[in-house]
């Protein structure tokens, strides 16, 4: 049986998934597949945007748990998350949002353990009690500590009462204070449980987050020289086929 870290790309709504390269993660697993758009009523359906660093953690879980999915573009900054069709499925009018065995989740941690339980290879929690603690713990530093505070709906009530022409300058400047202050925190819990990736030599959850993380760091001009652990861990992930497939660049409606 290969080992995680397979992966197929996604396309939108159609049926996923041809099989992929392996990569060393925890424990083994089939080839990983991706997202194409909307056909088939018995894959799984994610309603996804691009950039958005929640919905990326969900593709990569479904990419390296080769899950099939079809894949709906919802345009963020369109403001299609806010219209009627969408809020009947999610009344949260957020993404992620997966349908998936007749239920609908819409928060990316939920998702993430949804399908950690449901299809438990390959494993992302360590069997380890307190290893599967630094995972969440890391999780938490990242989900609730970093990334909420500079998603779209933050940065756009940031700037809001600035001139129009200062409040991209405002939004890189926000998210940059916010991630550094959460890298700082990162960095330091990193040196401690760190292998070849966030926690061990194993893909864990910890991992999903990191990667997107570390995305959002770029695009907000953060340092990350001053973050070596992150910044190898981030390399390492970076090279596995199904963080690729999952690559933001490398969905449906990427439009750089």
């Amino acid at each position: 049986m290969p080992k995680q870290g397979d992966a197929r790309s996604p396309r939108k709504q159609d049926q996923v998934g041809s099989p992929a390269k392996k990569a060393k993660v925890g424990s083994p697993t089939k080839a990983a597949s991706s997202p194409r758009k909307a056909s088939s009523s018995a894959n799984a359906k994610l309603h996804s945007y691009w950039r958005s660093s929640c919905s990326w953690r969900v593709r990569i879980a479904l990419s390296l748990k080769d899950i099939p999915y079809d894949y709906v573009p919802i345009n963020l900054l369109k403001g299609e998350q806010v219209s009627d069709e969408f809020g009947a499925v999610n009344p949260n009018k957020r993404v992620p949002t997966l349908e998936i065995d007749g239920h609908v989740l819409n928060q990316s941690g939920a998702i993430i353990e949804y399908l950690e339980e449901t299809h438990p290879e390959p494993a992302l929690l360590p069997s380890d009690p307190f290893a599967r603690a630094q995972v969440r713990n890391l999780v938490g530093i990242i989900g609730c500590d970093i990334q909420p505070v500079q998603n779209l709906a933050v940065l756009k009530r940031a700037a809001v009462k600035l001139p129009a022409a200062d409040q991209a300058a405002e939004k890189i400047a926000w998210g940059h204070e916010w991630i550094e202050r959460g890298f700082d925190v990162l960095e330091e819990e990193l040196k401690k449980t760190a292998g070849v990736y966030s926690v061990g030599d194993s893909i864990t959850i910890a991992d999903l987050y990191l990667e997107p993380q570390v995305y959002n760091a770029n695009r907000f001009k953060v340092n990350m020289d001053k973050y070596p652990t992150i910044a190898r861990i981030q390399a390492a992930l970076a090279a596995l086929p199904a963080f690729k497939a999952s690559h933001p660049s490398a969905q449906p409606d990427a439009t750089e």
